[in-house]
């Protein structure tokens, strides 16, 4: 197979399937294929700032599903300025104008509920994502408590609402559920849901079609705006400064803002600090990573979902081998409903679960490794002492592997750059620094990048 449009059409089915379809939409329907140029394939975008977001939460998916698809390991460029052919409801709500019908809800509580307008359409929204189908423990207790009254009472308690936890533990789960008993309780409420790239795209598109009025007219007369990823925007001046008079439009018009990202305010690199302090003006919370007995129970709601029973001592081993991602829960169940299913029905044991989901448990064993691990692995390699890493000492021969430390640590861990700064006893500019410096060698040297790809594995076999 060597056509780029076949090779990406059977990509695109392997992907449908692996990603949720709010997910798709968002992200992998918005990317066209260009090219192949020996080892590498080219897919393009509409801009470049979304190529950056690509790499950072899509490529390997991407990468995977282009090898089960072809049988052979690609190299994937991102490539921006494509025309991307939006779907037709998409299209569809581009050019529709925008309602002015504005009303007033209000309650026999004692307290009125805020005014609410235009209707918002729940088709955007994933219906899987209810507040009913989260399973609450007492890792995310105090972040479900928070969305509920939100939905309740939107722009009078917790405003804004800061939720922050490493990826796939229910933080997207959360705003949509928001989102769907908000529209449940006032039918006519504006509600928004929006990733800060998508935030982004279409400011970038404002500006190209001079439309900036329209942009900003949609953003600052909503009721409740929910955006996930926030931390997409450090280092991005210019959105953030819309993004910072978004905000202030509608906290200064009592509308709920709710914002998802995967660090805390501060710990979110080249944000301003004026929109740092705005996002603790209200609540922040976090979502931990569940105990055993809740994803033993998240593994029971799931396998209820999909109408299939697994012997209680597999849903066991399941919850003790993956603790880190409820995504990676729900990823092993589904790949064992799909197994079963397609095997006429075989019944699923221990050992066949060892067997189907021995990725996934590699996955996870990798993202439990620590910078205290990778940084004595490095200084076992280079022959240097754990100390000098975080030493103020700065000859080549320490800082060097410093610097392969740190951009291990940013590759293996979920950590902040931030934190991870704070474990070398530097700040997160060095990291930035360390990091690109390291990429630019294992792209120009090919024995370095074997000798990275070692000290991964020796990690990883920890």
């Amino acid at each position: 197979m060597t056509d780029i449009q076949d090779i990406w059409q059977n990509a695109t089915i392997i992907l449908r399937s692996t990603l949720n379809a709010d997910t798709y939409e968002r992200s992998i329907a918005q990317i066209v294929p260009v090219r192949i140029e020996g080892k590498t394939i080219v897919l393009g975008v509409s801009y470049g700032i979304f190529c950056e977001w690509l790499v950072a939460n899509y490529k390997d998916i991407i990468a995977e599903a282009l090898q089960k698809a072809t049988g052979k390991k690609w190299k994937i460029v991102f490539e921006g300025g494509h025309t991307v052919q939006l779907p037709e409801e998409e299209a569809a709500e581009e050019k529709a104008p925008v309602a002015e019908t504005v009303s007033t809800v209000t309650t026999s509580a004692t307290a009125a509920k805020p005014d609410l307008g235009q209707t918002s359409s729940s088709l955007r929204f994933n219906k899987r994502y209810t507040f009913d189908a989260f399973v609450v423990g007492d890792n995310s207790r105090f972040a479900h408590g928070a969305c509920l009254a939100i939905a309740a009472s939107p722009g009078t308690a917790y405003n804004p609402l800061f939720i922050h936890s490493p990826t796939g533990l229910g933080k997207t789960h959360l705003l949509h559920a928001v989102a769907q008993e908000t529209l449940q309780r006032f039918p006519k409420a504006r509600v928004e849901y929006v990733c800060s790239e998508e935030f982004c795209n279409q400011y970038i598109d404002a500006l190209i079609r001079k439309n900036l009025p329209s942009f900003r007219n949609h953003f600052r007369n909503i009721d409740v705006l929910l955006i996930d990823d926030i931390h997409f925007l450090g280092g991005k001046e210019g959105i953030q400064e819309e993004f910072f008079h978004t905000f202030n439009a509608l906290y200064n018009g009592h509308k709920q803002i709710v914002v998802a990202s995967d660090r805390p305010p501060h710990e979110i690199g080249g944000l301003e600090k004026r929109l740092v302090s705005r996002f603790e003006w209200g609540l922040t919370t976090d979502i931990q990573v569940p105990n055993l007995e809740t994803r033993i129970a998240i593994l029971h709601k799931k396998q209820t979902e999909h109408a299939f029973k697994i012997p209680e001592e597999v849903l066991r081993y399941i919850a003790v081998r993956l603790k880190s991602s409820i995504r990676r829960l729900e990823g092993a169940l589904i790949q064992l409903v799909s197994y079963s299913s397609l095997s006429g029905g075989v019944p699923i044991t221990i050992a066949t679960a060892e067997q189907l989901l021995c990725n996934l448990f590699n996955e996870e064993a990798s993202a439990q490794i620590t910078v205290e691990q990778i940084q004595r692995a490095v200084a076992d390699y280079y022959d240097i002492r754990i100390a000098d890493m975080t030493s103020k000492r700065r000859p080549a021969n320490i800082a060097f592997p410093r610097q392969v430390a740190m951009h291990l640590s940013r590759k293996l861990t979920d950590l902040s750059l931030t934190t991870i700064a704070e474990h070398f006893n530097r700040n997160h500019a060095t990291v930035i620094h360390a990091i690109e410096a390291i990429n630019e060698r294992q792209t120009n040297n090919q024995d370095f990048q074997r000798e990275i790809a070692l000290i991964e594995r020796k990690l990883k076999n920890l």
